[in-house]
């Protein structure tokens, strides 16, 4: 299924940059020795989180949709309804792990969110993050 992929990896995505954010280094004249860190990356955040919100966004849409959105909680309940109906146990215990984490993703996402929200409002206060 392509679009299960997709959408796995469209979560890992948006995981990654929120995770890579705090690594990204501040501009400096001199560059630093490989591996140490010269800054929080303040400024490279504040310039992305627009993006990643929105993206946090969509996926949030798209894991409260209804069953007829691919991706969704609902779809994939649906799903492993009718694995259990016809008796495809096996199947029916992949796609139950694979609810389990998707279901996992709605707190975290919503919880990223929030934070986003406020590292927003701090780089609004602090010039994007460019005031040393």
């Amino acid at each position: 299924m392509p679009s299960t992929r997709k959408t796995v990896v469209s979560f890992l995505a948006v995981g990654t940059l929120l995770g890579a954010a705090g690594v990204a280094a501040a501009d400096t004249a001199s560059p630093a020795p490989s591996g140490t860190p010269t800054g929080d990356g303040a400024a490279a955040l504040c310039r992305r989180a627009p993006k990643v919100d929105q993206r946090i966004d969509r996926i949030l849409d798209r894991l409260h949709a209804d069953a007829s959105r691919r991706g969704s909680v609902a779809r994939l309940e649906q799903r492993v309804a009718h694995a259990r109906s016809a008796g495809h146990k096996e199947i029916e215990n992949y796609l139950n792990d694979r609810l389990t984490f998707r279901r996992s993703l709605i707190p975290t996402l919503e919880a990223r969110r929030k934070d986003l929200s406020e590292v927003e409002k701090w780089c609004g206060a602090n010039d994007n993050g460019s005031a040393k």
